[in-house]
């Protein structure tokens, strides 16, 4: 019965989205052709807060956020947020939470996904084209000096791609690179989307998804890969103290 009645909940989640992208999308790309970057991005925020919170209200998945007071306060403050990638969750979550504006990598691919993929590309962030290797790291580098200085906070998922519950990807080192690079901190952060939304998984779990920040951690002086071991063990073990049963 649980799962049937998840499956609803999945079904009328999902179709809240899907009708309410659209008008979203077109007003985010209008917006920018106006020139209006703020109000795209308050427009984009809304529909984010919208997702979460018709997810708290359908779906049943509650933020459980730790470590607020780890984040930097200034006003134009800059912070790099490395943050373990299990769902969709995340992605929504991230953005909807954060006191500062938020700007993703992401690969130019997500831009071809019909007004989802045109809504992201209206937002000032940074899209890469990942066989262009060393230029896309230095379009990387570049517009995150820009976006930093504004006080907009870059935001990278450094294994790259969704990891199940439990498992553990490779942490690229992109984002200690770019941190270095500006001078700016990195803060880790751990999450356990998994234990109610599985990698690629249309049914959910209600329940509660604990959102764990981290101590930022100075990158000046430090090396990439070694700097990528610190952030990858702190979440690591994060992960292991939030989400125990997962890691038996």
């Amino acid at each position: 019965m649980n799962r049937v009645i998840n499956f609803v909940r999945a079904v009328l989640h999902t179709a809240l989205l899907a009708v309410t992208v659209v008008p979203w999308a077109l007003a985010a790309v209008l917006l920018r052709v106006l020139g209006q970057e703020k109000w795209c991005y308050a427009v984009c925020l809304n529909w984010l807060r919208l997702s979460v919170k018709s997810g708290t209200a359908i779906l049943g998945i509650h933020n459980r956020v730790t470590g607020w007071e780890n984040l930097p306060v200034g006003k134009t403050d800059a912070a790099i947020l490395l943050v373990k990638h299990q769902s969709l969750w995340e992605t929504f979550s991230m953005i909807a939470l954060m006191p500062h504006p938020l700007a993703y990598v992401f690969k130019k691919e997500l831009l071809r996904i019909p007004f989802f993929g045109w809504a992201i590309g209206s937002l000032d962030m940074i899209h890469i084209d990942r066989k262009q290797g060393t230029q896309a790291f230095n379009k990387v580098v570049e517009q995150g000096k820009r976006l930093l200085d504004k006080g907009t906070w870059v935001i990278m998922f450094p294994e790259g791609t969704r990891t199940a519950r439990g498992q553990q990807g490779v942490y690229k080192t992109g984002g200690t690179r770019l941190a270095i690079e500006t001078g700016a901190p990195v803060v880790p952060v751990a999450v356990t989307s998994a234990r109610c939304w599985p990698r690629k998984a249309f049914i959910k779990t209600p329940g509660i998804v604990d959102i764990s920040i981290g101590k930022p951690i100075p990158s000046a002086g430090r090396e990439p890969a070694e700097l990528m071991r610190e952030v990858e063990a702190w979440i690591e073990a994060e992960m292991r103290r939030l989400d125990p049963e997962a890691y038996k």
